[in-house]
Order: C-alpha cells, then structure tokens, then sequence
C-alpha cells in the first residue's frame, strides 16, 4: 500500500514539474514584453534546459543580445534559431541586419533570395533591406 501510494505521489509531482517546464517560455515572453530583459534572459535559457530544441527561446536570447550590444552571443542564438527552424522569417531577417551592418552585401543578397521564398509576415521588410543595400552601395561607390 506504501509503494502504491509514493507511486502515485512520484507521478503527481513529475506532472507538476513537467507542466511548470513548459511554463518557462510563456513567462519569459511575458517578461520580455514588460522589458524586464534579464529576467526573461533568464528563463528562456532556463527553457532551453528542459526543451532545448525550442528556437523561440533562442530566437527571443538572440534579440536580448542585441538589445545588450553583444553580436557574438546574438549572431550564435541566430545561428541555433535558424538550425532549428530554417525558415524562421524573423531570424532570417535580424541576420541580414547583422550582415548588413557589417557590409557583407553578397551574404545578405543570398540570405535575401532565401527570405522572399520564406516571408509570410514580414514580408514588408524585403523593400527594407534592398533600399538598405543600395545606400551602403552608393556609399561603397563615392
């Protein structure tokens, strides 16, 4: 009767911790939209922990990065982002800026061939990068 009992403890408790998990992520977000960064930093990388295929969490750790100015950290969250979900548009696109900022044009001419054929809600941004382009190449041309 004991063993019975414990069992059934042992599994409520293991349902409580499973259901608390994937919590993580809504919490982070949810901090994330009140700008408490660190705090949802936190949390999506507690996320990754427990679900560690879960591109969001890296995908929301590579925008905190770029709010704290760190391109080595965000450029590596985009990078897991994307090789979890290729076709993530809004990974996609916050590579391009970075790709962009450094004046990588011919990798930001293959990485926007790849957005059109993806985008289905950032679509706009497309006109975005190639005005982009065409002034860092004016500026290349003076």
């Amino acid at each position: 009767m004991k063993k019975i009992f414990l069992i059934i403890i042992f599994l409520i408790v293991s349902f409580k911790a499973l259901t608390e998990e994937k919590n993580f992520f809504n919490e982070a977000k949810e901090l994330f939209d009140q700008e408490k960064f660190e705090d949802s930093k936190f949390l999506f990388q507690r996320n990754i922990v427990y679900n560690p295929k879960d591109a969001n969490s890296y995908l929301f750790l590579a925008k905190i990065f770029k709010l704290e100015d760190d391109k080595s950290e965000e450029e590596k969250n985009i990078n897991t982002t994307l090789l979890l979900d290729p076709k993530n548009e809004e990974a996609t696109y916050l590579l391009i800026d970075m790709e962009l900022e450094r004046s990588n044009f011919s990798k930001v001419k293959e990485l926007k061939k790849n957005f059109k054929r993806i985008c289905s809600s950032l679509c706009e941004k497309i006109s975005s990068i190639e005005d982009r382009l065409k002034e860092f190449e004016k500026k290349d041309a003076s």
